[in-house]
């Protein structure tokens, strides 16, 4: 890697001002254009404010806690208490005074970019002092921060959700007379709904998504971000919960790709990488802000709309010529797991009926039909979930759909229908539950730079997985389907983090594989090991040719709190001459936390060295957050990225070099009791790595700490030396890999490219005579 690391372009904003304000539930309602390549149409956003969000987190923290000790990550809601209906009714034309309404009826005030800017126009104040008075100043309004990027944001208004017939049997306080005080409380009432209740709940979003608006808001944009605010409401509790944007996409939008299949029809589809959705729709990109959807899509009736969605959606004709699907999501996620594919798809079916495709649609159900709540308790936010339904528990294969182009309908049917049954069950025999209800798999068109990518029940796989024999494809869909459990319904907290999702999903795809290839044990060990040898040697060739900084698994960054005047580089200064001295570091400019202080972060490599000086980690921060929530996803942004392979190799390792030590039993043991603990939650390394140390025998923990393993794995570049035996082991292996294809290719053909010299001298001196 040549060029320069720069975290002005490197690093990725998250500008979402999340520690005020969360989203709880998106509605999309969208229309797919061709022949202009934009999608266009509205999304409204329902929100829960920071104190709402706090007092809930804590509430549920002190009762899960109780009932689950390895559980510290916990939010669950308060239950519901649902008044006696009221008979009064509230119209969406009253109350609003006090808004400024501009656009219509007025000139277009669009900017070149496309958006409808009136924050200054209809304020008379310059917009970029607003940008950052995210939080509750005194007099100033509060601004909502959402993370955006090529969009045209044509409009966004307040949504009048009380004009909503029957919404006022989710009022506490009938005697309100604060209009916008009564919208705030629906709104609350409606996000915090048990889950037993969720089929309401999406009627009643539905239906207030529908509902009129009831005053424009103020709005601005920049590169990464879309500000909106209210004039007078001046905290987030008084910011209207309920908001919608009317907008357009862009055909360069960097979240969207427009291109054609294999066939040649045109096609859209969803990658999100590297800037996530926020240039598919506005939203709060920080993994905390997890929300559930629902998203109506109007395509023409010759296309075939795939979406993350709990159903397997079918088309409602609206006209000729055009037709309707809808999807919803019950499960609180992140905003950046949402995929949507447009194209002219076919559903490929197998040739024959297999018993386990039967076996499939004898165990299905649809979540209408779930008893939820049989089994166990789960310690996380109130939702649906398929842990607590026996049914589920005992259902080895999901229903499933396979959709290509018509052109690979053949390459599908012999490579890759006949191992969906197999990779899901070998899946369900290793980690249980599967996390969600059903999956689709879609092959992509060919300019998808990736082998595939998992998003929840939907996969996408490169058409480069169904050439040749069954392998590529195998472990290909067993890595993306391990994602179900890993990076989706356990995600990382911190994006930085990112090998707690591609780590376990390639240490997990070996494991899968071998049980849907019905391996005996010796040879699933031997293919095991050689794959590790193989990715050691890849691992080897990255850790040589890229910066130490991007080697490391988790960019923790100490707190170093310093007197009001000193400025940050100043304190750089001064602690780089600690380091290159070894003098210990000392002073005022690292004093301990005060009222005046202000937060300067120091990122690895000084971190070895800060720890030798006693500057402590925290090891909840890996990143800098600010006050209102926005913070950055290092290298987001560097395109060198998208092709290293540091966090899925090096947490492979990691995890190959704890299953090793604890013994596969031990290990696979405590890791489904992991994903029962915390899935449908956010965790940090030290979550899986106090849990997997309080877990097991002390024996078999012998020498092993989380801080050791931090040290040594998370925070240090290279490869780490924790274990001679596991390098020594691979080392060996590659002589035998060497050895056994020189003696199975006689005549003298050379050694495979992935032998090392030494490797190659060992090869040549074992080399029977004549060979």
């Amino acid at each position: 890697m040549d060029r320069k690391l720069d975290p002005s372009r490197d690093d990725l904003p998250l500008m979402a001002n999340t520690s005020h304000i969360l989203v709880k539930h998106y509605a999309l309602d969208l229309d797919v254009d061709f022949e202009s390549q934009i999608m266009e149409g509205s999304i409204v956003l329902f929100f829960e404010s920071e104190n709402r969000c706090r007092k809930r987190s804590s509430s549920t923290e002190e009762t899960c806690q109780s009932e689950s000790s390895e559980a510290r990550t916990v939010r669950m809601p308060e239950p519901c208490h649902v008044p006696g209906t009221s008979t009064r009714t509230f119209s969406s034309k009253t109350g609003y005074s006090d808004f400024v309404i501009c656009g219509k009826g007025e000139k277009d005030t669009s900017g070149k970019d496309g958006n409808h800017d009136n924050w200054e126009q209809a304020s008379g104040i310059s917009s970029s002092k607003y940008c950052c008075d995210t939080g509750n100043h005194g007099s100033e309004d509060f601004v909502l921060v959402l993370d955006c990027c090529d969009l045209s944001v044509l409009k966004v208004e307040e949504v009048d959700v009380a004009a909503v017939p029957g919404i006022e049997k989710f009022t506490r306080s009938p005697k309100l007379t604060v209009v916008s005080e009564l919208r705030n409380q629906i709104v609350r009432e409606l996000v915090t709904l048990p889950a037993d209740r969720w089929r309401e709940q999406l009627d009643y979003f539905a239906r207030c998504s529908q509902a009129p608006g009831c005053g424009e808001l103020l709005f601005d944009t920049d590169t990464w971000s879309l500000q909106i605010r209210k004039r007078g409401a001046q905290t987030a509790t008084d910011f209207p919960h309920a908001v919608r944007i009317r907008y357009r996409t862009n055909a360069q939008g960097r979240s969207v790709t427009w291109t054609s299949d294999q066939s040649g029809r045109p096609c859209v589809y969803t990658m999100g990488s590297p800037i996530n959705n926020r240039a598919l729709f506005p939203c709060q990109e920080p993994p905390v802000a997890m929300s559930t959807w629902q998203a109506t899509v109007r395509a023409a009736a010759s296309f075939v709309v795939l979406m993350s969605g709990e159903h397997s959606a079918k088309p409602t004709q609206l006209q000729e010529g055009c037709s309707s699907w809808h999807y919803y999501v019950t499960m609180p996620m992140p905003a950046s797991t949402f995929t949507i594919a447009v194209g002219s798809w076919t559903e490929m079916k197998p040739e024959t009926c297999s018993s386990n495709d039967l076996a499939a649609e004898r165990r299905s159900f649809s979540p209408s039909d779930a008893d939820f709540g049989c089994v166990g308790v789960c310690c996380h936010v109130d939702y649906p979930c398929r842990f607590q339904n026996a049914s589920a528990a005992i259902q080895e294969i999901i229903p499933h759909r396979v959709f290509a182009p018509v052109c690979l309908q053949g390459a599908c049917q012999e490579t890759l229908l006949p191992l969906v049954p197999l990779c899901l069950s070998a899946a369900h025999s290793v980690l249980g539950t599967h996390p969600f209800s059903r999956l689709d798999i879609l092959i992509v068109p060919a300019n998808f730079p990736s082998l595939g990518m998992a998003s929840p029940h939907i996969i996408f796989l490169s058409q480069s997985t169904l050439i040749g024999r069954s392998h590529l494809c195998g472990t290909r869909l067993c890595h993306e389907i391990a994602h179900a459990w890993f990076g989706l319904a356990i995600g990382a907290r911190d994006w930085t983090e990112e090998w707690l999702s591609e780590g376990f999903a390639t240490h997990l795809e070996d494991v899968f594989w071998a049980k849907a290839q019905q391996l005996a044990p010796h040879e699933a060990r031997e293919q095991q090991e050689l794959r590790a040898c193989l990715r050691w040697r890849r691992l080897q060739d990255e850790v040589r040719s890229s910066p130490e900084e991007m080697q490391v698994l988790r960019y923790l960054l100490v707190p170093v709190l310093v007197s009001a005047g000193i400025m940050y580089w100043s304190i750089r200064q001064r602690l780089n001459l600690c380091l290159a001295t070894r003098a210990p570091c000392k002073g005022t400019d690292l004093a301990a936390e005060s009222s005046l202080g202000t937060s300067i972060y120091v990122q690895h490599p000084y971190m070895l060295c800060l720890r030798t000086y006693g500057i402590k980690p925290n090891k909840e921060k890996t990143g800098f957050v600010s006050d209102s929530g926005s913070s950055v996803i290092k290298h987001g942004l560097n395109p060198e990225k998208v092709f290293m392979q540091v966090h899925y190799l090096k947490g492979y390792f990691l995890l190959r070099f704890l299953a090793r030590r604890l013994g596969d039993d031990t290990y696979f043991s405590f890791l489904r009791k992991f994903v029962h603990t915390f899935h449908g939650q956010l965790i940090l390394s030290q979550d899986f790595l106090q849990m997997l140390l309080e877990n097991i025998p002390e024996e078999k923990g012998l020498e092993l700490s989380v801080e050791s393993i931090f040290q040594d794995w998370l925070e240090s570049s290279g490869i780490p030396q924790a274990d001679d035996i596991l390098w020594e082991s691979l080392h060996q292996r590659q002589i035998a890999l060497c050895l056994h294809y020189a003696l199975a290719t006689p005549g003298g053909r050379p050694e495979p490219p992935q032998c090392s010299a030494s490797h190659r001298a060992h090869v040549r001196k074992r080399r029977p005579a004549g060979l």
